[in-house]
């Protein structure tokens, strides 16, 4: 199930219907963020909260999905391989963020407190979830 963004309004709609359009007039190329806010003619931060609302409505119609890359910018429907090297991209941040997360804040809330149950927990959890990650990124 699809989160609910926090700029759901009316005005973060119109706007992502707007980016949906620029996108799709683009296919197959990407539109890189100036571009993206050239084509629209939205502001900066109206195309942020465009994309937010963009990314939820594509989950909730179940459309092509909107991926991001350094190289082409935001494209709609990217080929397979575009996908997955955008997923394992995204995977790779999340279990870095997730190890200096633990080795910056967990491990020396573990070092003072040893006997702590909730540190052991979350550690636990933690863990579960590096090792997943892991995985994941090196298949």
């Amino acid at each position: 199930m699809p989160r609910a963004s926090r700029r759901r309004g009316d005005a973060a709609q119109r706007h992502a219907d707007t980016l949906r359009f620029v996108l799709f007039e683009a296919r197959p190329a990407g539109l890189l963020f100036p571009q993206l806010t050239r084509a629209s003619g939205l502001s900066p931060s109206q195309v942020r909260s465009g994309l937010a609302a963009l990314r939820d409505i594509i989950a909730e119609n179940g459309w092509p999905p909107l991926i991001w890359t350094r190289a082409d910018g935001y494209q709609l429907g990217a080929e397979r391989a575009a996908l997955e090297a955008y997923e394992r991209a995204v995977l790779t941040e999340k279990l870095t963020e997730f190890r200096r997360f633990i080795t910056g804040t967990v491990a020396p809330h573990a070092a003072a407190h040893p006997r702590d149950k909730w540190v052991k927990h979350i550690i636990a959890q933690l863990n579960s979830i590096e090792s997943t990650l892991d995985l994941v990124v090196s298949s």
